[in-house]
């Protein structure tokens, strides 16, 4: 009965953390030290540039991550730190 249980609480914990993984999105852009990366604002304005109206922007794990509305749309762009190159985007 003690096996099961400590199955049980695995597995849970186990979904529990592929769950959060796939909420966080992409954040893998560059292996490049902090001190190095360019500057956040310099993403945004990439987007600015590319015709989103930005919302808001962050670190996520090592990209930047924009949040930005285009023809009415929400997306997440994740720009690289190093070369503020687009990785991904995110249609919500």
């Amino acid at each position: 009965m003690r096996v099961i249980r400590v199955l049980a609480i695995a597995l849970t914990f186990a979904v529990g953390m592929g769950s959060a993984a796939m909420a966080d999105g992409f954040k893998d852009c560059t292996k490049l030290d902090k001190a190095s990366w360019k500057l956040a604002g310099d993403a945004e304005a990439k987007a600015k540039a590319a015709g989103y109206e930005v919302r808001r922007s962050k670190i996520e794990g090592s990209c930047y991550e924009v949040y930005g509305v285009k023809e009415g749309k929400l997306y997440e762009l994740f720009y690289s730190p190093e070369d503020l190159s687009l990785k991904h985007t995110i249609a919500k």
